[in-house]
């Protein structure tokens, strides 16, 4: 996997906020200090890009973690996001995969998994796979 100066794979989310930010150089900001202001814009331009919708993208936020997304506060924290979730799916730990290399069903971090079980989902939308099918 190809790394850049941070040490962040280089398609990771960071790494995509930061070339739009012009901080390729930047000491990294954690992924749970971010806004979700920051991080939401990001995740709707992957599915539209791929011919996918918002609503799409706001259903598998949904199935995830029970926000409509119409009221989410967009000042929160992506950690906070995650960690105030109304609930979070109980069929989540089904979500397999790898992101950035790394099989989501091993990251021991609970957060991070959280996190990137959202990230695994976009990806399979992103790619054109059945909502029906993503959510599980």
């Amino acid at each position: 996997m190809t790394l850049i100066q941070s040490g962040e794979p280089k398609g990771s989310l960071l790494v995509q906020i930061r070339k739009i930010k012009g901080e390729t150089n930047m000491p990294s900001q954690s992924i749970f200090d971010m806004k979700v202001s920051k991080v939401y814009p990001l995740l709707l331009q992957k599915v539209v890009r791929k011919g996918r919708t918002k609503e799409e993208l706001d259903a598998v936020i949904a199935w995830l973690t029970g926000y409509d997304m119409k009221k989410v506060n967009q000042d929160m924290t992506y950690g906070s996001f995650f960690e105030n979730a109304p609930i979070m799916n109980s069929r989540a730990s089904l979500i397999k995969g790898k992101i950035c290399g790394i099989a989501v069903e091993s990251i021991e971090d609970p957060l991070m998994q959280k996190i990137r079980w959202l990230d695994r989902l976009v990806d399979e939308l992103a790619k054109g796979k059945p909502l029906n099918k993503i959510l599980r």
